[in-house]
């Protein structure tokens, strides 16, 4: 049996490193992209059941919110827990990820994550980021491409 899923780095920084930022999730982002993810829904929902014919095209719209809703509240202690820290070397995420600053091929942002693409083509995204493109531009500075 596994122990408990690590929310924050565990990775012990080496000798003279030292962290320049950390990137927690932040829990009103969370909320912001689910309520877009209920409308999205919603409107999904009714949208096909109007196409089929069925004349309860409400209910799309409430199976569409409960659908967000509970996926939501059941992600968002661990989602809204999650955490990655900058150092002059290497970012290091959530339990014992680790990527090399000079591993780091593309930072893209993606709605509020930011996505790190290492050179071999492994994606990681920070998700729920309140400031994506202020953390892409953290990131790329240390990498020393602003």
């Amino acid at each position: 049996m596994t122990g408990p899923t690590p929310f924050t780095p565990e990775t012990a920084l080496d000798p003279g490193e030292t962290v320049l930022a950390q990137f927690p999730s932040d829990r009103a982002t969370y909320w912001r992209e689910h309520a877009w993810m209920a409308a999205m829904a919603m409107a999904f929902g009714m949208l096909v059941l109007a196409l089929i014919g069925n004349p309860f095209i409400w209910t799309g719209a409430v199976g569409g919110l409960f659908a967000i809703a509970v996926r939501g509240l059941y992600l968002a202690s661990d989602e809204t827990k999650m955490r990655w820290d900058l150092t002059d070397r290497r970012m290091l995420g959530p339990g014992a990820r680790v990527i090399a600053l000079d591993n780091i091929a593309a930072v893209n942002t993606i709605f509020s994550a930011v996505q790190l693409v290492t050179v071999t083509g492994d994606k990681h995204l920070l998700k729920y980021q309140a400031d994506a493109g202020a953390v892409k531009a953290r990131i790329d500075a240390a990498r020393g491409r602003a």
